[in-house]
């Protein structure tokens, strides 16, 4: 078998444990370039991995020089962020690739801390990224996110979203005089508040917009799931049966309105001791496997109940900013970087990604 012929196979034996496929089928491979004895593969993946390329790289060069001794293999590994479908019917949002919903079943899972760090981990992985704070009646993002500063509009018409640890954001609670100041509408009132908010809004460019919705399953979160164009959803839990049952809901909603479950997230899987470093299942354990296990999606990750993420959040400065380079951070970079895998190439993908090309000198 030639080098070439054999590049070929090799890839197509290797499968990635994000992509869940061979590399060949998945398409990523965008052309082998095989000079004497020195082969050049490049990758190009549909989803940001700053964090996934060298490990990704070894692996392949790995695999190939054991396959074929005496082969220099080099490695190259890139992405480009499609935009992917959506519900039937919905246009995509100007200035935005893809919006990811995360959503929970019901409250005090921690899904707002769990949304900005998942955007700010998907930033990280080397995307462009913003945040829509969706939960109209308790508005947590300008704390989390350290800003009070108010949206400008240059033209009394649509806003410039806030920028803050790099992210673009937006949130009701930047246009409020204080914490404190509730916000009293019906249903429909808050649903066509928060449709401006989504859609007057100028939106630079992103590759994700990660929109932290209320909690619940009621008509605000209904109608949103309907108008809002969807690419996939997140859904935050924890290890309890309430939790879960809740949760199950919520899942059950984006799919009735056609709109994929990239995963689950079980927060506070565990509690980490803070004096003597004890970990505990104090919610109980296995409930996020179960949970993905019956409805047929995957877990994206675990995270721990550990106060560090708690003081991070409320000094508005979020785990993945204030210490990138911790296990804490890391984690939250894993869950972003599967579920933006699972978006590019689980069942609703729709990105094309070039055929493979040989070059032989």
């Amino acid at each position: 078998m030639s080098d070439l012929a054999f590049l070929e196979t090799a890839l197509g034996r290797y499968v990635d444990p994000l992509l869940g496929r061979d590399l060949q089928s998945a398409g990523v491979v965008l052309r082998i370039e095989l000079e004497g004895s020195r082969a050049r593969v490049h990758v190009e993946l549909g989803f940001p991995a700053a964090g996934y390329v060298e490990t990704l790289s070894a692996q392949l060069r790995q695999h190939l020089a054991a396959s074929r001794p005496g082969l220099e293999v080099e490695v190259s590994v890139g992405w480009q962020i499609a935009p992917h479908a959506v519900q039937k019917g919905l246009q995509p949002l100007p200035g935005v690739k893809n919006i990811i919903a995360v959503a929970s079943g019901k409250g005090g899972v921690g899904k707002s801390t769990v949304a900005v760090n998942f955007a700010l981990a998907l930033q990280a992985e080397g995307a462009r990224v913003g945040i829509l704070d969706a939960d109209l009646y308790g508005p947590s993002q300008p704390l989390m996110l350290g800003s009070r500063e108010r949206p400008t509009s240059p033209d009394g018409r649509r806003m410039h979203p806030i920028q803050a640890h790099g992210l673009q954001a937006m949130s009701i609670g930047f246009l409020l005089d204080s914490d404190a100041q509730p916000t009293i509408w019906r249903g429909p009132m808050a649903t066509q508040a928060l449709w401006q908010l989504l859609t007057e809004t100028v939106w630079d460019e992103l590759d994700y917009l990660v929109v932290d919705m209320p909690p619940g399953t009621g008509d605000i979160q209904l109608s949103l799931s309907q108008k809002v164009p969807v690419a996939g959803s997140v859904v935050v839990t924890t290890p309890q049966d309430v939790a879960l049952l809740d949760a199950r809901k919520g899942l059950e909603m984006f799919r009735k309105v056609g709109i994929p479950v990239l995963g689950i997230v079980e927060n506070m899987s565990t509690h980490l001791c803070s004096n003597c470093g004890h970990e505990e299942a104090i919610f109980g354990s296995g409930g996020g496997e179960r949970l993905a296990r019956d409805a047929g999606t995957e877990l994206l990750g675990k995270l721990p109940l550990d106060i560090r993420i708690r003081q991070h959040a409320d000094s508005g400065n979020p785990t993945v900013a204030a210490d990138p380079e911790s296990a804490l951070a890391h984690r939250y970079r894993d869950i972003a970087r599967l579920a933006a895998a699972r978006l590019a190439y689980g069942e609703a993908a729709d990105a094309a990604f070039p055929s493979i090309a040989i070059a032989e000198d």
